[in-house]
């Protein structure tokens, strides 16, 4: 290949720690570099090819790798049941979690704008690096290799959501709670960033007079999913420690 003086240059990473984060999978060099390349660095640099449909291979694994799990650990459970439990595990709060355990934020290539906001704390790029990540993995060595990380991933989740029960509808296990403490009904505070097709919405629940939870997804449906379960252990907490002192 001819490289030309006006061609982006890509400066490859060995990134052996997070490697390791990742139990050591089949993982092409300039795969994982692509993977770990948000749009504002690659923007700031010449062009750079983004991690973007990496993250929309990965976010396919991902969910076929999850859904086979569930189904078969789960016979008797509806396609309703199947298909919440797999929300509860796939989605943008639990993946940017994935991301957080691993150490994932400091290995993400942003441009000026985004380091300079906290972008390596954000959810909403930590969950997409994870899906493009594991997207990464799964060009370099198939499902034999993207198979095993998601596992090793996400297994616990898909095992802490199991044992959730009917708590995987936090929306109304957070409006049973509300009305057991004469609260009223939950009301969401939605935001969203992001072009049309590509928007992030994050939520907060108004509960009583407070804000509460915080929850992020690419639905608004998702996100306040995930804004309900937060708020359902915040105000869980708080009833704890209120029969405490008394």
């Amino acid at each position: 290949m001819v490289v030309r003086s006006s061609d982006p240059v890509v400066v490859l990473t060995n990134y052996g720690t997070l490697r390791e984060a990742l139990g050591d999978p089949v993982l092409e060099p300039e795969l994982l570099e692509r993977a770990l390349t948000h749009r504002s660095f690659a923007y700031e640099n010449g062009g750079l090819p983004t991690n973007e449909r990496l993250e929309f291979l990965g976010d396919s694994v991902l969910g076929v790798v999850v859904t086979e799990t569930l189904y078969r650990i789960h016979p008797d459970l509806s396609e309703g049941r199947l298909a919440k439990l797999r929300a509860a595990v796939v989605n943008a709060r639990a993946l940017a979690d994935v991301g957080r355990d691993i150490g994932l934020g400091q290995h993400v290539k942003l441009g000026r704008g985004e380091e300079s906001t906290g972008g390596r704390a954000k959810a909403s790029i930590l969950s997409d690096t994870v899906e493009a990540v594991i997207g990464a993995v799964h060009l370099s060595g198939g499902f034999d290799a993207s198979a095993p990380l998601v596992h090793m991933l996400f297994d616990p989740l898909i095992e802490a959501a199991s044992a959730m029960g009917a708590g995987l509808d936090w929306k109304t296990s957070l409006q049973e709670l509300s009305a057991e403490r004469g609260l009223g009904v939950p009301e969401y505070v939605i935001q969203d960033e992001g072009p049309d097709h590509m928007k992030t919405f994050t939520a907060q629940v108004r509960v009583g007079e407070d804000l509460y939870g915080n929850g992020v997804g690419r639905s608004k449906k998702e996100a306040e999913q995930a804004a309900a379960e937060t708020a359902y252990g915040e105000l869980s907490q708080l009833s704890s420690a209120a029969s405490a002192d008394d």
